[in-house]
C-alpha cells in the first residue's frame, strides 16, 4: 500500500466566490481572447458535449472532422441536437488534410460550422488549425475546437484564428486537475446558442451557464463547486505563469523534438512527420511483426508509462507521453531508455545509449543557448 495520506483532502476550505472570475481571466490569457470563457464542473469531454449540444440547431449545416474517436461522439452529439453533419474522416490515426477540407467546404459551400480537434493524443498529432480557420472564416462558418492536447504545449491564439468555440481541459500541458474544464465562447458563438429553442435546466447547457453565472456578475458557480478542483487548478495557473507561457510551449517542443531524434536513433520512424506532429505525445512505429502490446507490457515500459495508439489504426505505434510535467529532460530520456529495454527484450537490436545520447545533446543546446543570453 502506498504511504500517502489521503485524509487531509477532505479538510478543502471552500474556494472563494470571487475567485472563480479570476481564473476565468487567467485562462482567457492563455488562450488569447477577449471572449467569454465559462468554468465547467467536469472533465473536458463533458464541456466538449455541452458546446455541440448548446451550439447545434435544426437545419445547421456542419463540417465535422474526425481524427480520433472523441472526433465521431462530437459529430453524434451535434446529429443528436439536429444539425446536418458531414463527417469528414481522416486517414485512421493522421491529420486532416487541407486540400481534403478545402474539398468538403466546396462539396458543401453552405456549411455555417467547422468543428475539429487542434492536437490528438490518440496518436500524437496535430491538425493544421490555422489553414483550417482561414477556410473556415472565407466561408463563414462558426469555427468549434477542441483544443484539450494542444493548449500550453502548441500556440493557440483564440482571437487571431478567430475560433468561436475553444474547449480546454487544465490536466495535460497545463498540469492542472482532470476534474473541471473550460471554453472560450465569441459573440457569434452566442448569437447561435441563445436562441428561443436553447436547450436549458441541463449540465449540457451553455445558455444556462451564461444566465445563471455570467450574467449574475460571475460570482458563485452554480450547483456545488468542488473547492480541491479549484485550488487545484489555481495552484497550476500559477505555476504555468511563473514559467511564462511562451517558455512551457517551448518546453512541450524541445520534448518533442528530443523524443523523435532518439526514436531515429533506435532505428524508428515516428508515426506522423515533423510538422503534423503533437508536442505532448509521440507515436512510433514498431519493427514489422512487434505488437506494441508485447512492448508495453515489458517492466521498464510500464514504470515510464510506455502506451500503445488509441484507435483503429492500420499500424501498431507505441506512444510516449512528454506532457506537462512530463516534459522535462530526464523524463524524455527515462521514456526513450525503457522503449530500448523493452525492444531489446522482444529481440530487437538497438542502441539504446545512441538514443539517450541524442535526447542529451538537445539538453546540452539548451543549456548552452541559455548561458549565451
Amino acid at each position: 500500500m502506498s504511504d500517502f495520506d489521503p485524509s487531509f483532502l477532505l479538510d478543502v476550505p471552500p474556494y472563494p466566490r470571487e475567485g472563480y472570475a479570476t481564473l476565468a481571466d487567467r485562462l482567457a490569457a492563455i488562450l488569447r481572447t477577449r471572449n467569454d470563457v465559462l468554468l465547467v464542473q467536469g472533465e473536458a469531454i463533458i464541456a466538449l458535449e455541452a458546446a455541440a449540444t448548446s451550439i447545434a440547431r435544426p437545419k445547421m449545416r456542419a463540417l465535422n472532422v474526425v481524427t480520433s474517436p472523441y472526433g465521431r461522439l462530437f459529430g453524434l452529439w451535434l446529429e443528436r441536437s439536429g444539425a446536418e453533419v458531414a463527417h469528414l474522416v481522416a486517414q485512421p490515426g493522421l491529420p486532416v488534410t487541407v486540400e481534403a477540407l478545402t474539398g468538403a467546404l466546396q462539396a458543401r459551400p453552405e456549411t455555417n460550422l467547422v468543428a475539429l480537434a487542434h492536437a490528438e493524443s490518440a496518436t500524437g498529432i496535430l491538425n493544421p488549425l490555422p489553414e483550417i480557420a482561414r477556410l473556415a472564416r472565407r466561408q463563414g462558418a462558426l469555427l468549434v475546437v477542441d483544443a484539450v492536447a494542444s493548449v500550453g504545449g502548441h500556440a493557440l491564439d483564440v482571437d487571431e484564428l478567430g475560433i468561436d468555440i475553444a474547449v480546454i481541459g487544465p490536466q495535460k500541458s497545463l498540469g492542472g486537475p482532470s476534474g473541471l474544464s473550460a471554453l472560450s465562447v465569441s459573440s457569434r458563438a452566442w448569437e447561435a446558442i441563445m436562441r428561443p429553442d436553447a436547450p436549458v435546466a441541463s449540465i449540457l447547457s451553455l445558455a444556462d451557464l451564461r444566465l445563471n453565472w455570467l450574467d449574475s456578475g460571475r460570482g458563485e458557480l452554480p450547483g456545488m463547486p468542488s473547492p480541491l478542483e479549484f485550488h487545484a487548478l489555481e495552484v497550476a495557473l500559477d505555476r504555468v505563469e511563473a514559467e511564462g507561457l511562451d517558455a512551457l510551449i517551448a518546453r512541450h517542443t524541445l520534448a518533442a523534438q528530443a523524443t523523435r531524434d532518439g526514436l531515429a536513433a533506435l532505428g524508428l520512424p515516428s508515426w506522423v512527420e515533423d510538422r503534423d506532429a503533437s508536442n505532448l505525445v509521440t507515436a512510433a512505429l514498431l519493427p514489422a511483426g512487434l505488437s506494441a502490446d508485447a512492448v508495453v507490457r515489458h517492466p521498464a515500459a510500464i514504470a515510464a508509462g510506455l502506451d500503445k495508439g488509441v484507435g483503429d489504426l492500420p499500424r501498431d505505434p507505441v506512444r510516449l507521453n512528454h506532457t506537462g510535467p512530463r516534459a522535462r529532460h530526464e523524463v524524455v530520456r527515462a521514456n526513450l531508455s525503457a522503449l530500448g529495454q523493452a525492444l531489446r527484450e522482444c529481440g530487437v537490436s538497438v542502441d539504446v545509449a545512441a538514443a539517450v545520447a541524442a535526447v542529451d545533446v538537445h539538453y546540452r543546446d539548451r543549456a548552452a543557448g541559455m548561458r549565451l543570453v
